[in-house]
C-alpha cells in the first residue's frame, strides 16, 4: 500500500474541523507509516466511499 499512489489527478482543498484527537493520531499514524497524512485522509475517504456507495446516488432537487 506504501508503493501505491492515492491522491493523484486534479486536486482540491477542502478545509474540514475535526477532532483534536483524530488530527493527533493521522500524525502519528503519518509518521510510522511514512505516508502523508494526506494520503491517509484521502485513503480512509476512498474507503468509506466506497463502503457507503449508496449515499452517492442521485438526489433530485425539487424547487
Amino acid at each position: 500500500m506504501k508503493t501505491q499512489v492515492h491522491n493523484e489527478g486534479e486536486l482540491q482543498e477542502i478545509k474540514v474541523k475535526i477532532e483534536k484527537k483524530v488530527a493527533q493520531d493521522l500524525e502519528i499514524m503519518s509518521k510510522n507509516s511514512g505516508i502523508k497524512v494526506e494520503d491517509i485522509v484521502v485513503i480512509a475517504l476512498k474507503r468509506f466511499r466506497a463502503s457507503h456507495n449508496d449515499y452517492m446516488k442521485t438526489v433530485q432537487i425539487y424547487e
